[in-house]
Parts: structure tokens; sequence; C-alpha cells
């Protein structure tokens, strides 16, 4: 049975307090008529509609990718250059698994970490970013291979470790950076 006040109850213990708000959620439902309209049903085959342009936009993307990069090296490390970098394989990581190309998710992570968290853009290592861009624009490419997800996993478990390395000595000075940097996800699966 429902309340008719809406203050909370309050149960007093020796050394704490519980406080527990009413229940409203009866207010924030909302019923939808029997009818065959599923919203989640039209998003999917919305997606659907649209999947037969996902390898356009991720070949799309990953050109953008190496036209930033390409930037980088013609003029080295600057704000615009470092932004376009990051936001080339930040895009890439956010879309990755939405347009059927998830492994090429974890190679553009480990490229954003890279960015991210280096304290002196000007130290990057450029051939780091190369073998990053390579790979994402390989995996991209690779997408019907039957072993793409071992050859894919083994790479980018690489890319991580050698970016990993850099980044610890690149925040030596740093530990608390390092340490916020390298510790488990709250996320379950995230890495």
């Amino acid at each position: 049975m429902a309340r008719k006040d809406t203050a909370p109850l309050v149960a007093t213990f020796a050394d704490h307090e519980v406080i527990s708000p009413p229940a409203e959620l009866r207010k924030a439902i909302t019923h939808v008529p029997d009818d065959d309209d599923d919203p989640v049903a039209r998003a999917e085959a919305a997606l659907a509609q649209l999947s037969a342009e996902f390898d356009e936009w991720m070949h799309a993307e990953c050109a953008r990718l190496d036209a930033a990069r390409h930037e980088v090296k013609r003029v080295g490390f600057a704000k615009k250059t470092h932004d376009d970098l990051f936001r080339a394989a930040h895009d890439i990581k956010g879309e990755a698994a939405t347009f059927g190309y998830a492994a090429v998710g974890p190679a553009a992570d480990s490229l954003c970490r890279l960015i991210e968290h280096t304290p002196d853009m000007t130290r990057i290592p450029l051939t780091l970013v190369d073998q990053h861009v390579d790979a994402v624009r390989a995996i991209a490419r690779e997408q019907d291979r039957a072993d793409l997800a071992a050859v894919a996993a083994a790479l980018t478990q690489k890319l991580r470790e050698v970016t990993d390395e850099f980044l610890r000595v690149e925040n030596s000075e740093r530990p608390d950076y390092l340490e916020n940097i390298f510790e488990p996800p709250l996320a379950p699966g995230a890495a």
C-alpha cells in the first residue's frame, strides 16, 4: 500500500540514521498502448538500414586518422595537430563497435591513452604513433579475416604494453598520476 505523505521516513539508531525517501516510481511509468510499435525494434531496423554505409564510414574515419598522423609528422605536435590526432582516434574508438569493427577499438584506445597521458606531447615517439595508426587501419582493412580477433588482440596487447611502458617513464615524476592511469577500471570489462 502506498504512503500518502511525501516526507521521507527516518529510522534513528544509536550510531546512525536511515532515511528512506518515499517511493514515487509509479508516477515515472508511462503506459504504452499494446500496439506493435517497439522503439527498440525501430532503432535496430534504422541501424540495419545504415549498416550498408558503415564500411565506408569506418574507412573514412581511418583516412582521417591517417591524415592527422601525417600532419603531426609534417609540422610536429602542436595543440591543433595533437587535438586532431586525439579526436580522430577517439572517434574511431567510440564508433568501432557500432560500425561492426569492434576489433579496431582497443588499438584506437591505446593511441588515445598515449596522447592523453603523455605530459609533454613533443616527446611522443612518432614511430609509436605510426604503429598505432597502421594497426587501426590494418585491423579495419582485414575485417573479414577469420582469425582477425586473435591477430588484433595480440597486436593491440603489444601496442598497449609498449604504450604503458612509455607512459610509466614519461610520468615517473608524477606517481599519483601514474597510479590513476594504471588502476583497474571500475566498469567490468573496461580496460
